[in-house]
């Protein structure tokens, strides 16, 4: 099949079987210009960054490097098909974001009825529910580990304040973005240093590529595919994509610059936290971290006694930077489901991510005397209760030949969103009875 097939405008009239007309030879022309420029396709990058970005939040750090202390290399794996099965539901978003006239809720309610749109941009605001406690509790834990002797709480009520202030004044969250993107960086250049000076057993390391279940991993299993497999975060990409105006003839450049690298950055930082973590905490003997000062070691190989506060900083920088994009996407898409608009802008979506920071931080104060390692593994598990429900609609919606076209999923792409759907049904079941049963 032609490359550009996708790119083709209804026939004009007096075209003809086997004639093209001046509009898609266009499409066409601008198509193969667009990929041989780099600028151009680097202006692509995106939407699936900003959902990668999402994902390595404090409870991603938080899952995956208490899975390395309490299993080793076991768990890598999972991370390895959360990463697939994510890149397939980004793509799958991404094509939707080209295909919907105005939003992803507003063409699910159109075919499929509004109930069903409510109810998932509902899902969506439930599971930001869930991301906001993690954020909240990294947030303030971060900082009052950068200053010893502060209370978590109070960073945290500092913190959600400060993020109220910023989505009112929108011209400083540039600013902010572009200072704790560094801070992030600089955690994540500490992993890939890490995950060498420590001296890590890559043989083993590649042994937990094979698929095993230790006793008592399951609720962590869940949290990773949560945070890894992030449907709400692959959901809001289409937003994203429509926002910034996407067409058929970008798509499979932003597949290669954006869609894919953007999936797997996170997948692979992930994977190097589980292969730090059992290195320097599992090998050691600190395989129960029941707090942060223990998973602070981390960084102790390369910084030493500087390697807590590079793991506080980088911790605080990735909850605060979360907190932003989270409570956005939960207010947009309540917004849009309650028919009040698909905008960050409404009153509807002010109020929503005005309940989401409300929230995170109630739980924080509530739960003040737990452990906070557990409260966000808890909070990141949780979020695969409402994920079958946006897999489903992603699913479906991919596969609707009238609203998609020839962007339509191919089987491939099917069979590996259906292997994400059972996925995320299979643990929801699992955690279902884990909670039931005690």
């Amino acid at each position: 099949m032609n490359e550009h097939v996708a790119s083709r405008p209804p026939a004009t009239p007096g075209t003809g079987h086997g004639r093209i007309d001046t509009e898609t030879v266009r499409n066409i022309v601008e198509s193969r210009k667009t990929r041989r420029t780099l600028w151009r396709q680097l202006a692509l990058i995106g939407p699936a960054f900003v959902a990668g970005a999402w994902q390595f939040g404090p409870g991603n750090l938080t899952t995956a490097m208490n899975a390395g202390a309490l299993y080793g290399y076991a768990l890598i794996w999972v991370i390895i098909v959360s990463t697939i099965l994510m890149i397939f539901l980004t793509d799958m978003s991404v094509r939707l974001g080209i295909r919907t006239p105005v939003s992803l809720i507003s063409s699910i309610k159109e075919r499929l009825g509004g109930w069903v749109g409510v109810v998932a941009g509902v899902g969506v605001f439930l599971i930001t529910l869930c991301f906001s406690v993690g954020n909240a509790v990294g947030s303030g834990v971060g900082l009052s580990m950068l200053i010893p002797g502060t209370s978590p709480v109070m960073w945290t009520v500092i913190c959600t304040v400060a993020v109220a202030s910023i989505l009112l004044l929108k011209g400083i969250y540039g600013i902010v973005e572009k200072v704790l993107i560094v801070i992030v960086a600089l955690m994540a250049v500490s992993f890939i240093v890490s995950a060498f000076v420590s001296n890590p057993d890559w043989a083993a390391a590649g042994a937990g590529l094979i698929p095993v279940v230790p006793d008592g991993a399951w609720l962590l299993i869940i949290g990773l595919v949560g945070t890894n497999f992030s449907i709400n975060a692959a959901f809001y990409t289409s937003y994203g994509t429509k926002a910034r105006r996407r067409t058929e003839t970008d798509y499979r450049d932003i597949t290669m610059v954006d869609t894919i690298p953007g999936i797997i950055a996170p997948g692979i930082m992930t994977a190097l936290v589980i292969v730090v973590a059992a290195a320097v905490l599992n090998s050691t003997g600190t395989d129960a971290p029941g707090a942060f000062g223990g998973l602070a070691k981390i960084f102790e190989p390369i910084a030493g006694p500087v390697g807590a506060w590079i793991f506080a900083l980088g911790f605080f920088g990735s909850a605060f930077s979360s907190m932003i994009p989270n409570c956005i996407a939960g207010g947009t898409m309540l917004s849009d489901a309650l028919g009040k608009g698909a905008s960050a802008d409404t009153r509807t979506a002010r109020l929503g991510s005005a309940f989401i920071l409300a929230f995170g931080l109630t739980v924080t104060i509530v739960f003040a005397g737990s452990s906070p390692v557990e409260l966000i593994i808890i909070a990141q598990a949780l979020t695969v209760l409402f994920a079958p429900i946006l897999a489903a609609l992603i699913l479906i919606m991919a596969n609707d030949r009238k609203l998609m076209g020839q962007l339509r999923n191919r089987w491939w792409q099917n069979a590996f969103g259906v292997l994400g759907l059972v996925t995320v049904v299979a643990l929801s079941v699992r955690l279902i009875v884990s909670l039931v049963g005690g």
